[in-house]
C-alpha cells in the first residue's frame, strides 16, 4: 500500500503516508468501503488530488468527500468546505 501512496509531489506524499501511519483515523481504522474508497482515490490524478487534499477542494464525487477529509484531518488540515 505504501509504494502505491508514492506520487509525483513531496506534498501528496506526506499527506498519504501520515494518514497510513495514524494510529486511530489512519488506513488501519478504516472498514471495507472506506478502504475501497481510498483505492479509488490511489486511481485519480495528481493535479486533482493537490487540490482536494492540499488546496481543500471538495470532490465532485461524494463517495470521496470522507475520505480526503480524513487525509486531511491525519495531517491536520480542516475538512473541506
Amino acid at each position: 500500500m505504501r509504494w502505491r501512496c508514492r506520487r509525483g509531489t513531496t506534498e501528496l506524499d506526506r499527506l498519504l503516508n501520515r494518514f497510513l501511519d495514524a494510529p486511530a483515523l489512519g488506513y488501519d481504522a478504516l472498514d471495507a468501503e472506506g478502504r475501497d474508497a481510498f483505492d479509488r482515490l490511489l486511481t485519480i490524478e495528481d493535479d486533482r488530488l493537490i487540490d482536494w487534499l492540499v488546496n481543500g477542494q471538495r470532490p465532485s464525487e461524494d463517495s470521496l468527500v470522507d475520505i480526503t477529509n480524513r487525509i486531511r484531518h491525519a495531517s491536520g488540515l480542516p475538512a473541506q468546505a
